[in-house]
């Protein structure tokens, strides 16, 4: 309270109001730096890119997914590899019509952690986040294996020795050091290119395949439904087939970044769908009749397992062609693995960032570089794990280990926006998945429903058949819920309810440190200046311990100097104060 004379009073009360907007626009400026800072950590992607910006990587993800899963899926599925691809095809559809909903819904970075948070709680949001997290490792780990193989087309000494895990770092250290430095407009324009031009060469190399021999019987003479393949590696194979969709995943990571009108996302829905379908139906059948299923053993899932795509090309007459053939994909292949390692961390930085900032995960794991504004802790610790994880050189156990975690995720997402058509069914969004059908209410998405029921059957196929993936999956999924019930509980903080912590807590360095802040309030346009300032300093101070700074409002009563200094304040002004 302050004592003012009965004349002249207002003049002290304009001099304090007075000082204290100075004081307010001293802590503007002083945060500005912060503010700056801050708004690098949204990665430098311009809002007209658009559709290109999601096609892009979406794309990438369809096209470098065929060059490292066709092999795998192909020594599971056998004949039945078109078919299993088809599938796939169709679960890539409909998952990106799910995720382009869930984003359209709530437009935040995240995916299916950031649906899973809307639809359920924070704890169930955590768990489709790791789930991912490790999926992005996984994918990571076996295109940098890969990029190795493809290359032995113009070295056979690559595939040898330590020569492809020096391949491999050398690709992991890479993708870190462009992700520290942050996305841009033209990058993306360049990964949308040469997606465009991998699969004119994968359609290329399939038409050649197929004009050279074309035997559907060579595919459909060796399926004994059953025993070659049989039903557990069948639904397995699925699993591996939709490594796909990942792309989506890190797509959903540019939500809020980039605009895109109704008619645009449902551009990048059908033409996405369109480029994963023709790509995986003409690459897998073209694989299957240059390398044919016999006696329940195919080159593509032996001889060619990690570059399964040379298979084509390999089968070629004369050696002339066949040499051509492999220089294209050989190429074609190591750069096309690279870029879609590139938006795999791009990603899993994103994420990473989005688990930090719900203080899903310690937030020193999401810490922002100080200049670029990029998650560096998160992507160098990818980085490592990455190349650990590639060191054994096996594809096919990380396979098991991916389609363990992926369902998961998936599963979660297409539940969640299932869920949030009763919860917020009745809202305005830009798309929404077609072929509804109403229950309760409320319009529930069939294709949605489809999706979660085959993740589910998937993920309990490699639980009950796949050791591998049983085994790292549940390990991995177990650490990450100790290591956020470990953390919440650490903080004080419930397993189900959301807290956030702004981006300048992230920062690498800060420009003060505050242990109280005590902000005057007089019920005017300006206390909302004063206290978002306030509080932008306050949760910046606290980043080490997470608590942040005490703010501590203050409501200025003015007394005049005829009453006592005890004197009661009317109950309309204390009102008017609270």
């Amino acid at each position: 309270m302050s004592r003012t004379g009965d004349e002249g009073r207002d003049a002290p009360s304009r001099r304090a109001r007075e000082g204290l907007r100075r004081s307010s626009e001293g802590l503007r400026k002083s945060s500005e730096g912060l503010r700056r800072r801050s708004e690098r950590a949204r990665v430098l992607v311009a809002r007209t890119l658009g559709e290109p910006a999601l096609f892009a990587i979406m794309l990438s993800a369809v096209v470098s997914a065929i060059f490292f899963t066709l092999g795998v899926v192909a020594e599971d599925a056998l004949g039945l590899t078109p078919l299993v691809y088809l599938l796939a095809g169709v679960f890539f559809v409909v998952t990106t019509a799910t995720y382009v909903e869930g984003s359209s819904l709530h437009i935040e970075r995240g995916g299916a952690s950031t649906f899973a948070r809307y639809a359920f709680d924070e704890f169930w949001s955590f768990v489709a986040g790791w789930a991912i997290l490790l999926d992005y490792l996984i994918v990571m780990a076996i295109g940098a294996i890969a990029i190795a193989e493809y290359l032995t087309v113009f070295w056979d000494e690559l595939g040898e020795g330590v020569l492809p895990l020096a391949i491999a770092g050398a690709a992991l250290v890479f993708v870190a050091m462009q992700n520290v430095r942050g996305l841009s407009a033209d990058r993306l324009g360049s990964v949308l290119r040469l997606s465009l031009i991998s699969i004119a060469v994968l359609l290329g190399v399939s038409l050649v395949g197929f004009l050279q021999y074309w035997d559907p019987g060579a595919i459909t003479s060796s399926i004994d439904l059953g025993t070659a393949p049989r039903w557990s590696d069948l639904i397995f194979s699925i699993g591996i087939a939709t490594a796909a969709v990942i792309g989506v995943e890190a797509a959903s990571g540019l939500a809020g970044e980039v605009r895109v009108g109704r008619r645009g996302l449902r551009r990048v829905v059908l033409a996405a769908a369109a480029a994963a379908l023709l790509v995986f139906l003409c690459v897998s059948a073209a694989g299957l009749m240059a390398a044919p299923v016999v006696d329940t053993r195919t080159g593509l899932g032996t001889r060619y397992i990690d570059a399964p795509v040379l298979a084509i090309p390999s089968a070629y007459e004369p050696g002339f062609l066949l040499d051509a053939g492999r220089y294209a994909v050989g190429v074609t292949a190591a750069a096309m693995l690279l870029v879609a390692l590139n938006g795999q961390m791009l990603g899993l930085a994103r994420l990473a960032y989005s688990l930090a900032t719900n203080r899903q995960i310690p937030s020193g794991v999401g810490r922002l570089h100080g200049s670029r504004g990029t998650p560096y802790i998160a992507i160098v610790i990818a980085a490592v794990l990455a190349f650990a994880l590639a060191a054994p050189r096996d594809i096919e156990f990380l396979a098991g280990v991916f389609a363990f975690g992926s369902m998961i995720a998936f599963a979660l997402a297409h539940l969640s926006v299932i869920v949030l058509r009763f919860r917020e069914g009745d809202r305005e969004i830009a798309f929404r998945v077609p072929l509804s059908i109403p229950i309760r209410g409320a319009r529930v998405p069939l294709p949605a429903v489809f999706g979660f029921c085959l993740a589910v059957l998937v993920w309990a196929s490699v639980v009950a058949f796949h050791e591998g993936g049983r085994i790292i999956g549940t390990a991995w999924m177990v650490a990450g819920i100790a290591l956020y019930v470990t953390y919440r509980r650490g903080q004080g903080k419930s397993l189900t309810q959301r807290f956030t912590i702004p981006a300048e807590a992230l920062q690498e360095a800060t420009a003060a440190e505050y242990g109280s802040i005590l902000v005057p309030v007089f019920g005017e346009e300006l206390d909302d200046e004063i206290v978002g300032t306030a509080g932008r300093l306050a949760t910046s101070a606290g980043e080490e311990d997470e608590g942040g700074a005490v703010l501590e409002a203050l409501y200025v009563f003015e007394i005049p100097m005829s009453l006592p200094i005890d004197a009661r304040v009317p109950d309309d002004r204390v009102q008017e104060a609270k």
